[in-house]
């Protein structure tokens, strides 16, 4: 368990909120937005009413006794930066802010952030790999070169075991897991039998990937 605070309650900080709460973790929710605030209060640790661009208001709450300061802010881009800013200078640990454009990526890291998530520009690729192709059922991208897939078992594969396929040593592709029924089954070894209906888990590089299952 992780102590958080999680600055700016919009559309992506309330669901930051939601989904820290379902991990267990402590949560300190604070938004200039009073009706904000208190939309998430029955799912945080505790919420605060205050102008995050202020340093003495930050510095009320305590900022070096957070393992992670998220600055969720969206439309505010003045703000976030300065949030940012402000929170390194008092000593957060580790400082996660939101980006909607390189620009701005390139500025929070210059003034604090350690690091940047981008929620439009992930989701877009998320969008336009899983709905370009029929046959891709979900996609993570674990760094700029590589990528996991959840694919249907190829016809050609089907009664076959993942030794007899090979397809580690021929193609530099990992098979982790096996879904049936929509239950992921693990681990994954030699003598797993492929079965047509199942789904795959697939990870690798993304120019193997896309070549070989013509993604």
């Amino acid at each position: 368990m992780k102590s958080i605070l999680l600055i700016g309650l919009g559309r992506f900080g309330k669901h930051v909120a939601l989904q820290l709460n379902q991990l267990g973790h402590q949560v300190m929710a604070v938004d200039h937005v009073e009706e904000r605030v208190e939309e998430v209060l029955p799912f945080v640790t505790n919420g605060q009413i205050g102008d995050s661009t202020n340093a003495d208001f930050l510095e009320s709450l305590g900022i070096r006794n957070y393992d992670v300061c998220i600055v969720a802010i969206g439309n505010d881009f003045q703000s976030s930066l300065e949030t940012t800013s402000l929170l390194k200078e008092l000593g957060a640990s580790l400082v996660v802010s939101r980006a909607a454009r390189d620009v701005q990526a390139k500025f929070l890291l210059r003034n604090g952030a350690d690091e940047v998530v981008y929620p439009e520009k992930q989701i877009a690729k998320w969008t336009a790999i899983r709905y370009s192709a029929d046959h891709i059922l979900d996609y993570i991208e674990l760094d700029d070169e590589h990528a996991m897939f959840e694919i249907p078992v190829p016809a050609g594969w089907a009664g076959r075991s993942v030794g007899q396929i090979d397809i580690r040593k021929k193609y530099h592709i990992n098979i982790m897991g096996i879904k049936k029924g929509g239950k992921l089954e693990l681990p994954v070894s030699p003598d797993t039998i492929l079965e047509a209906g199942e789904t795959m888990l697939v990870l690798g590089k993304n120019k193997d990937l896309h070549k070989y299952f013509h993604i």
